[in-house]
């Protein structure tokens, strides 16, 4: 957990110097992001699961200064751990809305609530939440990189949780 907030504080104080020469030219405006997600299960669900991985389409839209709605659909495939010679794949498809908060110019918070849909027969639906912490910075005219991390709770007959990274190109519309 050391590790992964310092990664986060170095990537942040990364793009608090790329921020230094330029502003975020889509900070004003809606944008789309195409990311890749990496998913490290927690708890119990990690008893079974050993990692995740998958891609996510975002879309945000400001709603007041500094406030963004957030729209976000993607896959994250898990990988079981090896069971009587036995590895299995799970696919989901979570589906979330929230709000995304600029802290500081590049600094965001965000809060979402969604689903995740198994992509397995009979897998069912589960209820959603992933507050977030990351940063987005410009790397050309109405295009930025954009680095989160977030923790991820499934609540269906108890919850599954895992820690989230998300690195995405977000392009200005």
């Amino acid at each position: 957990m050391k590790k992964l907030l310092l990664s986060l504080a170095l990537v942040a104080g990364l793009g608090l110097a790329a921020n230094a020469q330029t502003k975020d030219p889509a900070m004003n405006g809606s944008k789309i992001g195409v990311g890749a997600d990496f998913a490290f299960p927690m708890g119990d669900f990690g008893d079974f699961w050993n990692f995740g991985v998958g891609g996510s389409l975002n879309f945000q839209a400001p709603v007041a200064s500094k406030l963004n709605f957030v729209g976000e659909a993607g896959y994250l495939s898990f990988t079981s751990k090896e069971f009587a010679g036995v590895k299995v794949n799970a696919g989901f498809v979570p589906l979330k809305a929230g709000l995304r908060y600029f802290l500081a110019e590049n600094f965001y918070a965000q809060g979402q609530l969604g689903a995740a849909i198994s992509t397995e027969s009979n897998g069912g639906t589960a209820f959603l939440y992933a507050p977030s912490l990351g940063v987005e910075f410009p790397v050309a005219d109405k295009m930025a990189i954009d680095f989160g991390a977030r923790y991820e709770g499934w609540s269906k007959n108890g919850t599954s949780s895992f820690i989230g990274l998300r690195a995405a190109l977000n392009f200005g519309l």
